[in-house]
């Protein structure tokens, strides 16, 4: 089955399916934003922009899209991997084409040159104005366990980091790693916006280390109060 699902053309037709699922949550579900005082200031300066959500908020993601594209392009980083491919697939055909990076191996020299390439290029982007869209728990996980990443990058470009919880009802949850939210269209749906948030240019290891903890412990609380949002409704 997995070799069947990696064929070029099977995951350019999953691309299409979850891009125009993807599209249908974002304009069926009614979305209420919270915090958008505090982000729009943020979005609307010279400066790139980092924003974080967990990888089993993808379904549900785009709803995130006309916020981040009132004044700037937007990438994200996706995983090079087959699994990644129809996802990145999606993202493009919404608008959002991507830079493909993924952690490497002990002593897998290939995929950590490839790495390295690709934050450069994430690097670049942010540091020209663009929005970058992570999800800091992907693509392995642990579920909402973040990896510092993409703290590395804020602390190199000095761009602001935007975490946002996201949530829809009715919904279900997938018995994947990062028990995936796939949402019925027409429900209602909270996304509630933290930040923004730096990571200061002499950060070490322990700082970044730190920061990395305290602030998957805001983005879980972010998508909770999300969760609760939709549930009061």
């Amino acid at each position: 089955m997995k070799k069947f699902i990696r064929r070029p053309a099977v995951q350019a037709f999953l691309g299409w399916v979850l891009a125009g699922y993807m599209s249908l949550i974002r304009h069926s579900v009614r979305w209420r934003h919270e915090n958008l005082a505090a982000v729009n200031p943020v979005l609307s300066a010279e400066p790139g922009v980092i924003a974080l959500l967990w990888h089993g908020r993808i379904p549900v993601a785009l709803t995130i899209a006309p916020v981040l594209k009132q004044s700037k392009l937007a990438h994200c980083l996706v995983s090079p991997s087959a699994d990644g491919e129809f996802f990145a697939q999606a993202m493009a055909h919404n608008g959002f084409p991507s830079i493909r990076a993924s952690s490497a191996k002990k002593g897998d020299s290939a995929k950590a040159r490839a790495l390295v390439a690709a934050f450069r290029e994430a690097m670049s982007w942010v540091k020209g104005g663009g929005v970058l869209i992570v999800t800091p728990d992907g693509p392995r996980g642990p579920n909402e366990v973040m990896a510092p990443g993409a703290l590395q990058i804020a602390r190199r470009t000095g761009a602001p980091v935007l975490l946002v919880g996201l949530a829809v009802s009715p919904a279900k949850r997938l018995g994947s790693w990062d028990t995936a939210m796939v949402a019925a269209p027409f429900g209602r749906g909270s996304a509630i916006w933290e930040g923004p948030y730096y990571v200061p240019a002499d950060a070490d290891d322990a700082a970044i280390e730190a920061l990395t903890a305290d602030w998957a412990a805001r983005l879980s609380a972010a998508t909770r109060q999300a969760e609760a949002r939709v549930s009061a409704d």
